[in-house]
């Protein structure tokens, strides 16, 4: 069973084991954001506390950092090499830690510490269910699992106020494979169910699904049938598909 920790961005997949999921930590992202001209002050501790918290209250048997702990690349910042390994070794202390790299995460393995099992970038697969970060396209195995887990895209919806303004709300969102883009890149057709987790790093922003998305950010748009993606905010609310959600933009936008 797949479901979503509510009012968080985290995932919980129970099979054999429980796996709690969070994707796109960008630990370090401050330091990008210092070198803007914006100073922060480290959120790495904050960002610790908040999972380990849930760690206690879920007790899973492993979590599983999907991606993008890490944020700055191709060079590693000395916040990064700092914060991040002792980040993953009080992880580990409590719980069995895995991780699944992502594309700002060059280096990442020469600072994890013992006790962290770094998987390949194209992904594996645990219980039947495919977990990738999104980059890349993943490893065959992870595409024949029956359901797909990923992140990278950090999705969102912009959803406008009573007073015309707009923000950006992360989501998830729960689609399936297009059978076609899966024949083309692996010479087998599956319309497996994907979900694409949203950041856990607040910082981060989002990818507003309902508006127009110029670069395809690696083959997640290309894979999966966003039309019929339905989106959830982490309340659980039900916003519906996203072709249902740009109607009614439309229809707002013409009144």
């Amino acid at each position: 069973m797949i479901s979503p920790v509510f009012d968080a961005p985290l995932l919980l997949v129970e099979g054999d084991e429980r796996v709690l999921v969070a994707a796109d930590l960008h630990l370090g992202l401050e330091y990008e954001m210092w070198l803007g001209g914006v100073s922060i002050p480290s959120q790495t501790d904050k960002i610790l506390a908040a999972l380990q918290g849930f760690l206690a209250k879920i007790k899973p048997d492993r979590l599983l950092l999907l991606g993008d702990i890490k944020h700055n690349v191709p060079r590693t910042s000395w916040q990064e090499k700092k914060e991040i390994p002792e980040f993953l070794r009080s992880l580990c202390s409590r719980v069995k830690v895995e991780i699944v790299p992502g594309n700002h995460d060059s280096n990442l393995a020469d600072m994890a510490p013992l006790g962290v099992r770094v998987r390949p970038s194209s992904g594996f697969v645990l219980d039947g269910v495919g977990y990738f970060h999104g980059h890349t396209w993943p490893d065959e195995k992870v595409m024949r699992a029956d359901s797909l887990v990923a992140g990278h895209l950090h999705p969102a919806v912009r959803l406008p106020d009573p007073l015309g303004h707009s923000s950006s709300r992360p989501v998830w969102a729960r689609t399936r494979l297009i059978c076609e883009a899966v024949q083309e890149r692996y010479g087998f057709a599956s319309n497996s169910e994907i979900i694409i987790a949203p950041a856990f790093n607040i910082l981060c922003g989002g990818l507003p699904l309902n508006e127009p998305v110029e670069d395809l950010r690696g083959p997640l748009l290309a894979m999966a049938d966003w039309e019929g993606a339905r989106l959830y905010l982490l309340d659980g609310t039900d916003l519906g598909t996203l072709a249902e959600i740009k109607a009614t933009h439309r229809k707002q936008a013409e009144q």
